[in-house]
């Protein structure tokens, strides 16, 4: 199988980085390079790709405009966000505008790929580098009425999002690491979720945790 991807980045230098490592991994084309938004839109109706790498900060319209505007046109594109440390501000924005992953610009190669992988089968993922990142600063939000999760499964999706593991989490809240691993259960089984990248999407969507 053959993935094709697209590259929205206005610096070119990472383009051609990005592009250069891509096209030495068997399976991985570049269809497409745009440098800002407008240019990325205007190359939707010809364009071919299964998985398209989104930068936030550009001039002109940013990434979350840019991938709001292309998944309505072209629903089926899968979005992966280019990040870095410091960009926390900007995730909320890009799941709300429907993206489907989260990579760190200093990432290695084998998490781009894994990335693609798992977006293009339609899955969810973040970088774990930045999970860790993100769960010190997660702050929880107030429940509402009709939010689909027990009191106990919103608190244990909050410790997930943290980054606890289910003992840690049992250990948390003095109970046992069974009843963690059955409450995590529902509450994939409840979200639809599939993994903890999709659960933090998830949380971040429906407010439930904000960064």
């Amino acid at each position: 199988m053959e993935y094709r991807i697209a590259l929205v980045d206005d610096h070119t230098l990472f383009r051609n980085g990005l592009r250069g490592l891509l096209e030495h991994c068997t399976g991985y084309r570049v269809v497409g390079e745009a440098g800002g938004g407008e240019e990325f839109l205007a190359m939707l109706d010809t364009l071919e790709a299964d998985v398209v790498f989104m930068d936030f900060a550009m001039p002109g319209i940013d990434g979350a405009q840019t991938t709001e505007r292309a998944l309505a046109k072209r629903p089926e594109l899968k979005i992966i966000t280019l990040s870095m440390y410091g960009d926390e501000s900007y995730y909320s924005r890009m799941v709300e505008a429907g993206a489907r992953g989260f990579l760190l610009k200093d990432s290695d190669i084998g998490d781009v790929i894994e990335a693609i992988e798992t977006v293009a089968a339609g899955g969810t993922y973040f970088s774990p580098q930045l999970l860790s990142s993100l769960a010190g600063r997660m702050r929880t939000r107030e429940a509402v009425a009709d939010e689909p999760l027990s009191s106990r499964e919103r608190e244990i999706l909050v410790a997930v999002c943290r980054g606890l593991s289910n003992q840690e989490i049992a250990d948390e809240l003095f109970i046992s690491k069974r009843t963690v691993d059955k409450h995590r259960a529902n509450i994939l089984e409840k979200t639809g979720c599939k993994n903890t990248a999709s659960l933090v999407v998830y949380a971040i969507r429906n407010h439930i945790v904000e960064i």
